[in-house]
């Protein structure tokens, strides 16, 4: 999966918007409601550097591959950075995505989920 296709599959979610960042942050965040669930690093060093949070039990396990990482100050909720997305399943990356949209959804008011969900009837 590359950059166009991850950025692509977030914005297909329901609910969901984008903020990009200018300097010094350079940093392209995709929310939904209010809760960021990913985001992309946009300038060197590390540019598209993709940024997601994942549940505890997975994190240990995924910081344990290749090319991933803890995100930076982001580590004690459970986010991890990967460095290049193209060198991982297509299917792990969605599956990732799904998750950590999710989570976000879920810390939502239910209201603003039923609002969510309706809309992308």
């Amino acid at each position: 999966m590359d950059i166009e296709a991850t950025k692509n599959y977030c914005r297909s979610l329901a609910g969901v918007s984008e903020k990009e960042f200018a300097a010094p942050s350079n940093i392209l965040f995709f929310y939904v409601g209010d809760k960021q669930f990913a985001y992309f690093k946009t300038s060197e060093p590390e540019q598209w550097r993709f940024s997601i949070r994942v549940a505890p039990e997975r994190f240990l396990e995924l910081t344990d591959q290749e090319g991933i990482k803890p995100a930076r100050y982001m580590q004690r909720f459970h986010w991890v950075s990967i460095n290049n997305i193209e060198l991982h399943e297509s299917g792990l990356i969605t599956t990732l995505i799904d998750g950590s949209y999710q989570k976000a959804l879920s810390r939502l008011t239910k209201k603003t989920q039923v609002m969510i969900a309706l809309s992308k009837s």
